[in-house]
This record gives structure tokens, sequence and C-alpha cells, in this order.
């Protein structure tokens, strides 16, 4: 069955970074659109990032553009989130989404930025 295996979350400064990992087993990676979400305490969860199982394209919230980057590496079945410049609003449980037919969905991991 598809797994989405989340890590990389914390305690973060303003301005700081943080790499975001999803492990994914269970099905054919380049088939997929793979993607970030992310949903604040209220609020309803948003896309934050995505790329074809391929890497062929990718797609951001612009209110991430130019500070995230998502990437795949295909070997490992593994997609990143490179978070930099991060701002206090940017604090969310963060998820990863496998897409093709129907959507999978990782359990989750904390970012917080907090001074």
């Amino acid at each position: 069955q598809v797994q989405l295996v989340e890590s990389g979350g914390g305690l973060v400064q303003p301005g700081g970074s943080l790499r975001l990992s999803c492990a994914a087993s269970g099905f054919t990676f380049s088939r997929y659109r793979m993607s970030w979400y992310r949903q604040a305490p209220g609020k309803e969860r948003e896309l934050v990032a995505a790329i074809a199982g391929t890497g062929s394209f990718t797609n951001y919230a612009d209110s991430v553009k130019g500070r995230f980057t998502i990437s795949i590496d295909n070997a490992k079945n593994t997609v990143y989130l490179q978070m930099n410049s991060l701002k206090p609003e940017d604090t969310a449980v963060y998820f990863c989404n496998a897409y093709f037919i129907l959507h999978y969905w990782g359990q989750g991991t904390q970012v917080t930025v907090s001074s």
C-alpha cells in the first residue's frame, strides 16, 4: 500500500532554514504528482509546492516563491522541501501528498518558526 513518511520538522528562528523529507513507498513514484501542503491552526490546508514525479514541472504558492524549493530523488523515492528565509507565518503542520487518481497523505510534521 501507499506509504508516505515525513521528517525534518522542528523549531527554527525567523530567517532560518529547514529541509523536510518525504519517503514514499508502495507505488510507482514517477506516475504521481508529489506535493507539500500545510495547515496552520484554525486555517484550511493549503498547497505549498508541487512537482511531477518525473521532475518535469514544479509549482509554488505565491507566499513561498523564491524561499522554498521542492525536489525529488527518484532513486530514493523521496521528495524534499527546502525552506529558507522562514517566517513566523510559515508555522504549520506540513503534509506530504501523492496524487494519481486518488490522494494519499502522510502523517504530517510540525514546523514552528519563532524566536
